[in-house]
């Protein structure tokens, strides 16, 4: 995806704080104590190091500290938000300014108004002339103040700056790390506990398209771990993130929403779609190292359960297509794998997974899902016609809207019909985005511009008619240099 805007997939401070909480915490959620043993698995997770999610420091926390963070996840868990309920709160004074008046914000807007071509620094000195003089009454703020309070009001100087970002490369040796370790088998105490994905191609199945044309199908498959219970299985024709998004979806609305996710470094799991949607939904994502599959060995012995059973039964199918194959997959899932006894269990996975226990949540609606798995990116608004850039699609940003510079906005790659603006600081959708229209906006009339929402507060200490042509800082100059008592440096010449 190429775009000429900036944009950034590194989620925010509060994002990060609450990922961090959660991630500490997550196992608690998916594997509760027994009882009396809490205080110790607390104790455990105060005792470790973690890396600060701002700093990248070590950092500890103290048991109180962690004690209370699984409180709160634990009082969300029944609204299904937990990452939410970890973030840090929003001050109550937010967006307010108590260190300006109203006097000075009258004047700001009149010197605005007649010097648009100032910068933020000049316009906060002429304010502090301004007092000097005494036609200014009150306390100045500091340049900071200044120029944050200009930029709400819209009052932007005429030039504007572009700034570059720029991508940070990982690696890593992890079959190195994967072998210097034991390897052990594993399983979860509870239902919903951990789920694991991957996607899974067999190479001797091929379906026919529309086109004639022959293709290797992905499937795509997810299991419970504690159950062995296939949640879904569905074929697609490639392994994207739209895909796995898709399956993942019908999963969890037939299921419910899981504690965990394990699932390999594909490209599909790393798309920002995904990583972000699993963040909001509470859903603690862990991957394996790359190219050690071990890790996920469970989903990797279900791929001979799939290759031994439905696929043997089709393999002299002619022309199969993706529908018939979809099908008769849904049909063993449900009819022979999730009932028949397991081995390594002792019991039929639909038996295991209903018997529990269960730490699982209620699934979200379909609509609730699709907006949770999108990305967050920030863009620039263009203020010549109130308009950003998506995936080379111009968006329409709302009038009331206009004074942001960046916006926050959320989106999924592959379904740009529904676009949000979001608050940068809680993740609330403030508004839809709908595409540029200049047939529709050139038949039309334009709309008178809505004041914005902090409107400027009436005084009548100071208006643009009130104010002389000569700027206050310049003549506060000539008035100190006229009582310096120095000579003139200058020879006045008398002009005739």
């Amino acid at each position: 995806m190429t775009t000429t805007t900036k944009s950034s997939t590194t989620p925010r401070r509060h994002e990060r704080w609450a990922n961090l909480r959660h991630a500490i915490i997550g196992a608690l959620l998916a594997a509760p104590p027994r009882r009396g043993e809490l205080r110790a698995a607390l104790e455990a997770l105060a005792a470790q190091t973690y890396t600060h999610p701002i700093t990248g420091e070590p950092v500890q926390f103290a048991f109180s500290t962690v004690e209370r963070w699984l409180h709160v996840a634990r009082k969300a868990a029944g609204r299904g938000d937990t990452v939410g309920a970890l973030r840090r709160k929003i001050r109550k004074d937010a967006g307010t300014r108590r260190a300006v008046s109203s006097a000075v914000v009258v004047a700001v807007v009149a010197q605005h108004t007649l010097h648009p071509t100032w910068s933020y620094k000049l316009h906060a000195d002429n304010l502090v002339a301004m007092v000097t003089l005494g036609e200014l009454v009150g306390h100045v703020p500091s340049y900071t103040t200044v120029r944050r309070l200009m930029k709400e009001r819209g009052l932007f100087r005429q030039k504007r700056r572009q700034r570059r970002g720029s991508e940070e490369l990982r690696h890593d040796h992890s079959r190195e790390i994967f072998e210097s370790r034991e390897t052990r088998s594993y399983e979860s105490e509870y239902v919903h506990g951990l789920w694991h994905l991957d996607f899974h191609g067999a190479k001797f199945v091929r379906v026919v398209l529309a086109s004639g044309a022959l293709v290797t199908p992905k499937l795509l498959g997810i299991l419970d771990d504690r159950s062995r219970l296939c949640c879904h299985a569905q074929w697609y024709l490639e392994e994207t993130g739209e895909a796995l998004v898709h399956g993942l979806s019908q999963a969890i609305q037939k299921r419910g929403l899981p504690q965990q996710l394990m699932s390999d470094n594909g490209s599909a799991m790393k798309d920002g779609e995904v990583r972000e949607g699993l963040a909001r939904l509470g859903i603690l994502h862990e991957r394996t190292l790359p190219a050690c599959p071990e890790q996920n060995g469970k989903q990797e012995a279900w791929w001979n359960s799939v290759e031994g059973r439905p696929l043997a039964m089709l393999e002299n199918v002619p022309n199969l297509t993706l529908d018939v194959l979809n099908h008769a997959t849904q049909a063993w899932v449900e009819m022979e794998y999730n009932r028949a006894r397991h081995s390594e269990i002792g019991e039929a996975p639909a038996d295991r997974f209903l018997r529990g226990p269960d730490v699982g949540r209620p699934s979200p609606s379909a609509e609730e899902l699709r907006l949770a798995f999108r990305v967050e990116e920030t863009r620039m608004q263009r203020r010549s016609d109130g308009t950003v850039t998506i995936a080379g699609v111009r968006y329409e940003v709302p009038s009331r809207y206009r004074t942001l510079e960046r916006l926050s906005v959320r989106y999924a790659s592959w379904d740009l019909s529904m676009v949000h603006l979001v608050d940068n600081r809680s993740g609330a959708l403030l508004a839809p985005l709908y595409p540029l229209d200049r047939a529709k906006n050139g038949a039309q009339s334009r709309r008178v511009v809505a004041e914005v929402a902090s409107a400027m507060p009436p005084a009548a200490s100071t208006s643009p008619s009130t104010i002389t042509e000569m700027a206050p800082l310049l003549r506060h100059l000539i008035t100190s240099y006229d009582r310096a008592g120095l000579p003139p440096a200058y020879v006045p010449k008398d002009v005739t």
